[in-house]
């Protein structure tokens, strides 16, 4: 055992849950994380090679963007070489603030557009499209953006991701839930929408919370995992799952991503 899981096995349930529901949930910085919960990443290194997708692109746009943290990171890694158009597109407010913060200093303007409305851009736009774990992807409007021989590149939340977590508060949930996230599925989706597929690769990975304030944080954080989670109605469950990790260890869950990357075929 750490010295910080001898710390926090000290401390209250009532101090971990106050922590976990304090926290800022703005953006995709994970970076609170750091000691308390842990996730193995995928061996594409996502944010690396779209930085070298940027680095050769002349018109590039990122879909949900989030905060624009793996954005940014990628256009510092392909400069000099971005592309001499980019832009974001955001549908949560806050985000859309937070993105548009760090973006502008880049000259990249970041739009506000809900998930599920057409993108605001004309077609045959861009010749990169990408994303990083959007809710749903909209593959007509990335068909109808990119230009002829244009790339979409993205790193994707697969099946049944955290549902772990996810089913011990809500208990066993269908399978049809999670059909619409198999790359197999997405595939077809995106074929039918007029892009042929290059590459798709899954993974899963290990992912542990070491305490129950990192659990309250990453379901706040991640709203679609427990729809309505809040720490009044779930606090049985919560101390129970806090009582268990004191006495067992960090609760193991496991995500799931896959890369897609797709080309729209010639006119």
């Amino acid at each position: 055992m750490t010295d910080a899981d001898d710390r926090d096995n000290k401390r209250t349930f009532e101090d971990l849950v106050a922590e976990g529901a304090a926290v800022p949930t703005e953006g995709w910085d994970f970076s609170w994380f750091e000691g308390r919960a842990t996730e193995a990443r995928p061996s594409w290194g996502y944010a690396v090679s779209l930085a070298g997708r940027l680095a050769v692109a002349s018109a590039a746009l990122d879909v949900q963007t989030g905060g624009g943290e793996v954005l940014d990171f990628a256009l510092g890694r392909a400069a000099p070489r971005a592309p001499v158009l980019t832009v974001a597109t955001e549908g949560w407010p806050a985000n859309v603030a937070k993105a548009t913060a760090l973006l502008r200093p880049r000259g990249i303007a970041v739009v506000a557009a809900a998930e599920d409305a057409p993108l605001p851009f004309a077609d045959d736009t861009f010749d990169l499209v990408s994303s990083r774990h959007p809710v749903r992807p909209p593959w007509a409007e990335i068909t109808r953006v990119l230009r002829p021989g244009g790339t979409y590149f993205a790193q994707h939340v697969g099946p049944r991701s955290v549902f772990e977590l996810v089913e011990y508060f809500l208990g066993p949930l269908p399978d049809e839930i999670s059909a619409a996230r198999r790359p197999e599925r997405e595939r077809a989706d995106a074929e039918a929408a007029g892009l042929e597929i290059v590459d798709v690769r899954a993974e899963r990975l290990r992912v542990e919370f070491h305490d129950i304030a990192a659990v309250v944080h990453f379901l706040r954080k991640v709203v679609w995992m427990v729809p309505g989670f809040t720490v009044t109605g779930y606090e049985s469950r919560l101390r129970a799952l806090h009582e268990r990790i004191q006495a067992e260890g960090p609760f193991v869950a496991h995500s799931t991503r896959h890369l897609v990357e797709a080309r729209k075929t010639s006119h």
